[in-house]
């Protein structure tokens, strides 16, 4: 029998997870329904170890700090816990935690293990599992729901298991199980893959905290090659949200007034491949005609409108002319697309699609570039607006909506935002502060509300799209500071300290994305100019990231592959079927605080 003792932060209140070890193939997990105080948790241990002192009694086995899930290949279950965490940011005084060490255990005891243990097929399904790791870009929080932005966690209070089946939880799949059979999330941890990073920065004497969060979609992932376009539910491949959150600097981490907002990128929704090649570094693109109503296109952008409103703006940065067509092929049929799902759209709800081609314009000076796309991000920015509230200790959705102006209701971004009088913002309205009405003796700000997102796409979704999220960022930074109070006007000047630094957020986090989807760092040319950095070595950058970028496509990524669709639950082996690695490619099966003591009767082990 395993035991796990877990405690809440303050190790006042204790509960006991029991894990059967007799079943060779079997989850049986079974929950203490007590809550104990320290000492009695402790007294229970001991008098369990007393009562199996003949058999050896119990032994600490590790400290852990959440269960990451579980996993089944041929032979037994397997348990993943998190050893050691941390500490990457807070938010709104709540802890952001990455993953820095995982084990796996397997649970039953020597005398009930079947053979299939050490079979060659289970080991290697074992280090294929493995080679998600964990402590790079995972990452957690206790009491604050990560997986969400900040907007839909103070609009809308969803708890428990409804937060698991989100599109950024990657280990839904593997604590199904454990959450099913404890009707409760007490025990896990829900991990969010991408990127997270978080720090001071001053403008005029005032420090803020800038945080920058990249949450990856767990449907359709996976690798450049391997995962295109979109599949038939509407999901994209590479579908990353980015939330950027800016709130002052207090030494108490109680913020008085915070602000977001929300962007996203994703493959062109539509049916197309390329090959990976071991002799071309660049495979043509390859068009499927199977979807002449484009339905996996609507229901991309129908999804979109449910999970952040409208209205969706578009903006397409692939290239417009080429000698030999690529690019421009794909672009003609997203445009046909776009304008045959809008066919059946109320015009104030159509789909905004923007064509910018980014490789073209960068044939001038890169600052031109930076202001231009600056001018497209202001536009957007105008249309969706950005969330701001005032945050005290015992915040309320009902206050927060109760000191809104009169505005259009944002129901379809949070369905339980119902309350007409939410403001929205206008296209009129953005350059004005926030309005302050009379609450009492105190003076407050209304709150904003973002409605709709900028949907930013290049072919891999990550070089051109990163710099193009950038000038987004820029042109949100300058209206999130002006809300705030610290900027007069609502703008950071593109020469500024300031747009320095958040280059470097922005660099950082494409540099991240990049090596996750594509197998290299970012292609980063603009940013490196705009630095002022030496054109020769900014080419020999390139180019090397380029080469390692081919070769982990051409030679790692089918692996990689593998073991995301182990990790995600898209394939799960079965003995006597075919091994992942038999089958010829992944389409036969893609659809689509506290503190744990885990220890173990030492008379289960010979």
């Amino acid at each position: 029998m395993f035991y796990i003792a877990g405690s809440n932060k303050s190790r006042s209140q204790w509960r006991v997870l029991k894990i059967d070890r007799l079943e060779p193939s079997e989850l049986n997990i079974r929950e203490d329904p007590t809550t104990y105080s320290a000492s009695e948790c402790y007294d229970l241990l001991k008098r369990v170890h007393e009562g199996n002192i003949s058999t050896g009694g119990l032994r600490f086995v590790t400290k852990c700090y959440g269960i990451a899930g579980f996993v089944k290949f041929l032979g037994p279950y397997y348990m993943l816990l998190i050893t050691r965490r941390r500490k990457i940011g807070t938010i709104l005084g709540h802890t952001i935690y990455a993953v820095s060490k995982s084990e796996m255990i397997a649970l039953p005891n020597s005398a009930v293990q079947s053979s299939l243990v050490y079979s060659k097929d289970e080991n290697r399904y074992k280090r294929l599992l493995c080679t998600v790791d964990l402590t790079k870009d995972f990452f957690f929080s206790y009491s604050y729901n990560i997986m969400r932005s900040l907007q839909k966690n103070l609009c809308d209070g969803k708890t428990g298991q409804v937060l698991y089946e989100t599109m950024f939880v990657w280990n839904e799949f593997l604590t199904r199980g454990v959450r099913n059979h404890l009707k409760n999330t007490m025990w896990t941890v829900a991990l969010v893959h991408g990127f997270f990073k978080q720090a001071k920065l001053s403008i005029s004497g005032k420090d803020f905290r800038l945080t920058l969060i990249a949450r990856r979609s767990r449907h359709f992932a996976g690798t450049r090659y391997l995962k295109r376009g979109v599949n038939e539910k509407g999901r994209v491949a590479n579908d990353v949200e980015t939330e950027q959150i800016v709130f002052e600097d207090t030494p108490e981490e109680i913020h008085s007034e915070i602000t977001s907002v929300v962007q996203n990128r994703g493959s062109i929704p539509l049916f197309w491949s390329q090959e990976t090649s071991k002799l071309n570094i660049r495979p043509d693109i390859i068009l499927h005609k199977k979807d002449k109503n484009y339905e996996a296109t609507r229901l991309h952008f129908e999804n979109l409108v449910k999970r952040y409103g409208n209205p969706i703006i578009i903006l397409n940065l692939i290239k417009s002319r080429e000698k030999k067509p690529r690019e421009s092929l794909l672009r003609a049929e997203f445009a046909n697309a776009i304008d045959f799902v809008n066919k059946d759209i109320p015009e104030e709800r159509r789909l905004k699609f923007l064509h910018w081609d980014i490789q073209k314009h960068s044939r001038r000076k890169v600052a031109n570039v930076l202001e231009l796309l600056g001018k497209v991000a202001a536009y957007a920015l105008d249309l969706t607006g950005f969330f701001y509230c005032q945050v005290t200790p015992d915040l309320q959705i009902q206050d927060l909506l109760s000191r809104g102006s009169t505005g259009e209701a944002i129901s379809s971004y949070s369905n339980s935002l119902k309350d007409e009088s939410t403001y929205v913002g206008t296209e009129q309205g953005h350059d004005n502060l926030v309005n302050e009405v009379q609450n009492g003796d105190n003076l407050a700000k209304s709150p904003r509300f973002q409605r709709g997102v900028l949907r930013t796409n290049c072919i891999d979704c990550l070089d051109r799209t990163n710099v193009a999220q950038y000038a987004y960022g820029l042109a949100a930074l300058g209206h999130q500071l002006h809300a705030l109070g610290f900027l007069d006007i609502p703008e950071v000047d593109l020469d500024s300290p300031l747009a320095d630094d958040l280059m470097v957020f922005y660099e950082r986090m494409g540099d991240t994305l990049a090596l996750q989807y594509g197998g290299s760092a970012a292609h980063n040319k603009i940013f490196s100019e705009r630095r002022g950095q030496w054109k020769a070595a900014t080419q020999s950058q390139e180019l090397f990231r380029t080469i390692q970028r081919y070769y982990s496509n051409a030679y790692m990524d089918a692996e990689k592959q593998d073991a995301i669709n182990i990790f995600l639950g898209h394939f799960q082996p079965q003995q006597g079927k075919p091994a992942l690695w038999e089958l010829d490619s992944d389409q036969h099966y893609n659809t689509g605080g506290a503190i744990l003591l885990l220890m173990k009767m030492q008379g289960t082990e010979f």
